[in-house]
């Protein structure tokens, strides 16, 4: 599955083009801007985007990074969620079979991370998000930077060795390792100690955020 640049990237679970997921953004992103009696110019002022690469959001024909994203809810003022409501799955259960994950950047990505989201609910009674991802490493894999963002995250070490960051401490990940927190701190895999490595990535936050 090719990759695309997006963050909170709900599950494709059906093929007809009503419901793409760049289709459904942009009529997001379009009416979002109409109702905030925005032209295509005004927004494009606003965010610092090109009319050109606003026109390819609002019609489905480009995959918007998280960071782009964030930069549109801003400017209009509504939820990052927003964009993703009529893409959301009228059910309460996602199932994503193995190797079906979709394929997805981070802002802050670097050669050799493969990010996979093995499911998205969006949207939901308990007014909380999860995001769960399937990270691998491998011997091309660069260090980088920290991240740091609102919420929750947990990380389950599945194969290979890993130092990992989080704010002033760093501990040795190995498989069956599990480390909680606070993902408001700066963290990252910061030593590639033994690879191919693999992990999950549970990132929780409050619906809204």
């Amino acid at each position: 599955m090719s990759a695309a640049l997006l963050a909170q990237d709900p599950h494709r679970i059906r093929e007809e083009r009503e419901n793409i997921l760049e289709v459904a953004i942009g009529r997001e992103v379009r009416a979002f801007r109409h109702q905030s009696g925005m032209t295509i110019a005004d927004l494009s002022a606003r965010t610092g985007l090109s009319i050109g690469m606003l026109s390819k959001i609002e019609n489905g024909n480009t995959s918007p990074s998280l960071s782009t994203l964030q930069t549109l809810a801003h400017a209009m003022s509504v939820p990052l969620t927003s964009f993703f409501r009529r893409f959301e799955d009228v059910h309460h259960a996602v199932h994503t079979k193995a190797g079906e994950g979709m394929e997805i950047e981070r802002r802050g990505t670097r050669a050799g991370h493969q990010y996979n989201l093995l499911g998205h609910l969006g949207a939901n009674s308990s007014g909380v998000v999860v995001e769960p991802y399937l990270i691998a490493l491998n011997s091309d894999s660069d260090v980088f930077p920290t991240f740091q963002h609102e919420g929750i995250e947990m990380l389950y070490m599945l194969e290979g060795e890993v130092d990992y960051r989080h704010g002033n401490s760093v501990y040795p990940l190995k498989p069956g390792d599990t480390l909680f927190f606070d993902a408001d701190a700066p963290h990252g895999p910061e030593n590639l100690v033994k690879l191919p490595a693999r992990y999950l990535s549970i990132i929780s936050y409050v619906q809204g955020k």
